[in-house]
């Protein structure tokens, strides 16, 4: 495992670290303990320190998981947890300083810390980014010692721009892939500038860069593969990177030749990020604990050639940019 500093944190994390929106099982098949406990002390075992959750995934259930793994290990590990999408309708007059300490309040209860490392606004409505008394209150929470730093999750890069020009935002977890490169040109420099750390979501297309998805692969009625195509639940771009299904499938049929014979492209998808340094970590889901290992393997995958990492811009350039680049 490599590690790098998150941000103004100060954390040093793991490149490679683990996002919980699937843990206990795979989206839709209910939430298993047993399950979400093995994939996490997996992580773990093979030098992961940093691990994303939200207080909306299984209702509170991934919190909890996560609490208790971690309160069972002696090494240090980072707790990112995420809050506002329990608002409902989620709008930005639903965000209020009192109802965003409320949820803080209720993640530390189901995960039995006594303070979040990190705790991020999930997703809001683009317009909370400009009420800076919603990130005020999360000063007085560090004072309270409850959370340790205060990050974003966005959307957009516009959102992301907007988000670090309050001081006290320390990192912005964003969705960057080769499916989705526009956050490399601008938002990463002004993070840079500022020393806030970046955490990517995401960054295998809901699975589609793995290369293992074809035109007839079934997904369950309740996994936002099937369900958010369009955008029907939350915003488009979580899902496939907003990519269309057969225009993904048709692309990684041609980045597949550029490594012929690799039949999981995973690691080569996670490479093609890392050569970013101004990402500090990467935290690919898992629904299993094989997936973990697989996602881990990127250590034993060759470094890309420029070649590789000039053919696989192209295929964006040539197929993906005029469908996604100006839209997230």
């Amino acid at each position: 495992m490599q590690y790098r500093q998150l941000g103004k944190t100060g954390f040093n994390i793991s490149e490679i670290s683990l996002g919980t929106w699937q843990v206990g099982g795979k989206w839709g098949s209910g939430f298993n303990d047993k399950l979400a406990d093995e994939i996490i002390n997996t992580a773990i075992d093979n030098g992961v320190n940093f691990i994303d959750t939200a207080d909306v995934y299984e209702n509170g259930l991934s919190e909890t998981a996560v609490g208790r793994v971690v309160r069972s290990r002696s090494e240090r590990i980072y707790v990112a947890s995420k809050c506002g999408r329990q608002i409902n309708p989620h709008v930005s007059e639903g965000y209020q300083p009192d109802v965003l300490q409320k949820y803080v309040e209720e993640t530390l209860k189901r995960t039995g810390l006594e303070q979040l490392d990190l705790i991020q606004l999930h997703c809001p409505p683009t317009e909370v980014y400009y009420r800076p008394e919603i990130f005020e209150r999360f000063e007085r929470l560090k004072e309270q010692g409850k959370i340790a730093n205060l990050g974003v999750s966005v959307e957009k890069v516009e959102e992301a721009l907007k988000a670090i020009e309050y001081p006290n935002v320390t990192t912005v977890q964003i969705i960057f892939n080769l499916f989705r490169q526009r956050p490399s040109e601008l938002f990463f420099n002004e993070a840079k500038k500022r020393n806030v750390g970046i955490i990517v979501r995401v960054p295998l297309a809901s699975g589609l860069l793995t290369g293992k998805f074809k035109a007839d692969t079934l997904f369950t009625s309740d996994d936002h593969r099937n369900f958010n195509r369009n955008g029907e639940a939350f915003d488009k771009g979580e899902t496939f990177s907003g990519i269309d299904y057969n225009l993904g499938l048709k692309t990684v049929e041609e980045l597949k030749e550029i490594f012929p014979g690799v039949e999981n492209l995973a690691p080569a998808a996670l490479k093609w990020i890392l050569q970013f340094k101004e990402v500090s970590c990467i935290i690919p889901g898992a629904s299993k604990k094989e997936h973990v290992i697989s996602n881990l393997s990127v250590y034993d995958f060759p470094d890309l050639t420029p070649e590789q990492v000039s053919q696989m811009n192209e295929i964006y350039k040539n197929h993906i940019k005029k469908e996604v680049h100006h839209l997230w």
